[in-house]
């Protein structure tokens, strides 16, 4: 469970480093072909939409996950994280998400994403 643990730490990483650059890429990557993502907006897009939205240049500078918990279910895992950002005016603001992976071919993939601000 350990190299699930530290693989999925370094995924949540990529997917907080990939919000902060649009990396569109490392997305396209660690995304499951059926991944949804509930936006802060209410808003529910499928992972075509979710890469469409990446891609748009985030206005946040120094988004950090903190307080992270990832909890391993078998072949399925939770990770609930608050994060802090700064926004484009310079206020410091919060959030939390939780995204949830499966193991799917010896591989986890990000399938379910919820972000609240």
């Amino acid at each position: 469970m350990s190299n699930d643990l530290d693989q999925l730490t370094a995924l949540n990483r990529d997917y907080i480093a990939s919000v902060q650059n649009s990396d569109v890429k490392r997305f396209d990557e660690i995304l499951s072909s059926d991944f949804y993502c509930s936006n802060p907006d209410k808003s529910l897009v499928d992972r075509a939409a979710f890469l469409k939205q990446t891609a748009v240049p985030v206005t946040i500078k120094n988004l950090r996950a903190e307080d992270v918990k990832i909890r391993i279910l078998g072949d399925f895992a939770i990770i609930h994280a608050a994060t802090s950002y700064t926004t484009a005016d310079g206020q410091q603001a919060h959030g939390r998400y939780t995204d949830c992976w499966a193991k799917q071919n010896g591989k986890w993939l990000a399938v379910s994403a919820h972000v609240t601000r």
